[in-house]
């Protein structure tokens, strides 16, 4: 079972349009100049925040998000429709990070506000048509540009809850049951472990100009720091809250509650020692119970501060939600880290690297050879000669050579392959 407070998406911007060869075609003018019209921008890929979401759970049921391509070009210099830009929504508090193929994964960004957009896949640029060739000495060019490849990457999400409260404790507790007593959640309840598998929340009224958010943690139990039943994803957003409850289940003997009380203890601290030092309410639930009231005078004697209440019948929950306002209302924000986002160094756009691959292939590696690659019609022998000419200019013919490549030798450059001479 996956909890869903982390998705990961496949994103595809779209491709750039092709440039087209055409002519102008006048009448009186048989042979009219170069007119072939480029292609359209590609669609890029942004996330954006909104409140409409509180959950990543529309990501289990969709993987993959791509935008439009760009038209080709089309005569008469017309340039081809750019393809539309695709916005996915997601929560507000999303974290994304970013994975690019044989590269390691980054951070992108933090959407904590509603409206804030990531570009996180950019689309790709138009190919020039053939009249953007034409020169003194070339003055009718028969070739276009391709449609630049549009981005293509992994991406991470993870959902920071952005919670006032949480309620922490063993499964079977009571978490689910006083969450949607106390608010307008309807999170799933059953009489078995782990019934909770990601985090509910609910917003609770306490008048009718302050409320606060709640969240149930599912069931902690021991080693949950350490990933046992799925804790160590849950414990992420006890630190995000700013109280917590401490639910402790009723209907146990003293020493399974004395331990259950241990063990979450343990569990936080051993997490992030600082949640611990959180303002918390420790509250006995089920007090409907034959021997739940019991329970609660010993302890009572222990723990002066205890609270009682039954979640099933209501008993002692208005008087519970008014601590937890009061609590939050005197409890500092919490400290969130979140990562700095990557930076991105500038290099030189004829920057370029050659390896030696293990069957004696040479490797060329540089976004912009790589990009004029793409872009390249190979078929068209003056697209081919353009092609050398530039990586002439670029000095990487000069470095082949240097390197000892010899005629009949591969070369490689991102998915095209070819002889040198």
């Amino acid at each position: 079972m996956q909890f869903i407070d982390e998705a990961k998406i496949a994103v595809a911007a779209g491709n750039g349009g092709d440039g087209i060869v055409a002519w102008r075609r006048e009448k009186y003018i048989p042979k009219g100049g170069p007119a072939g019209g480029d292609g359209g921008h590609g669609g890029s890929v942004y996330l954006e925040a909104t409140a409409e979401l509180s959950t990543l759970v529309e990501f289990r049921f969709r993987h993959t998000f791509a935008a439009d391509a760009g038209k080709a070009g089309g005569t008469s210099n017309k340039s081809g429709r750019s393809g539309e830009d695709l916005v996915v929504p997601v929560p507000v508090g999303t974290l994304i990070y970013r994975t690019f193929e044989g590269k390691p994964e980054t951070f992108l960004a933090d959407l904590s506000h509603r409206g804030e957009r990531a570009l996180v896949a950019k689309g790709g640029r138009g190919g020039l048509g053939n009249q953007h060739f034409a020169t003194s000495v070339r003055q009718a060019p028969r070739f276009a540009e391709k449609g630049e490849p549009g981005e293509r990457c992994a991406v991470r999400l993870e959902l920071k809850l952005l919670a006032d409260c949480g309620i922490v404790g063993v499964p079977n507790a009571g978490k689910s049951t006083l969450l949607s007593v106390v608010s307008a959640a309807r999170p799933k309840i059953a009489d078995y472990p782990f019934t909770t598998l990601e985090p509910q929340l609910g917003v609770v009224r306490v008048s009718d100009d302050e409320s606060f958010v709640l969240v149930d943690v599912p069931g902690l139990i021991e080693g949950a720091h350490s990933g046992a039943g799925l804790g160590d994803l849950f414990l992420k957003h006890v630190e995000r809250t700013r109280a917590l409850v401490h639910l402790l289940d009723g209907a146990k003997p003293l020493d399974e509650i004395l331990h259950d009380k241990a063990t979450i203890e343990r569990e936080l601290g051993a997490w992030n020692p600082k949640l611990l030092e959180k303002p918390a309410l420790l509250v006995l639930n089920k007090l409907d119970l034959p021997d739940a009231r019991e329970r609660f005078a010993e302890l009572s004697e222990r723990f002066p501060g205890v609270r009682g209440i039954s979640a099933a019948t209501n008993d002692g929950v208005r008087e519970l939600v008014y601590a937890i306002w009061q609590t939050i209302e005197h409890a500092p924000m919490p400290e969130i880290v979140t990562p700095e986002p990557a930076r991105i160094e500038l290099v030189p756009h004829a920057a370029f690297r050659i390896e030696r691959a293990r069957d004696g292939a040479f490797e060329v590696f540089g976004e912009r050879i790589e990009r004029l690659a793409a872009m390249t019609n190979f078929d068209s022998d003056e697209g081919l000669a353009r092609f050398e000419r530039t990586l002439g200019k670029m000095g990487v013919e000069k470095r082949l050579r240097e390197m000892g490549a010899v005629e009949g030798d591969t070369v490689r450059i991102g998915q095209y392959e070819f002889t040198y001479s």
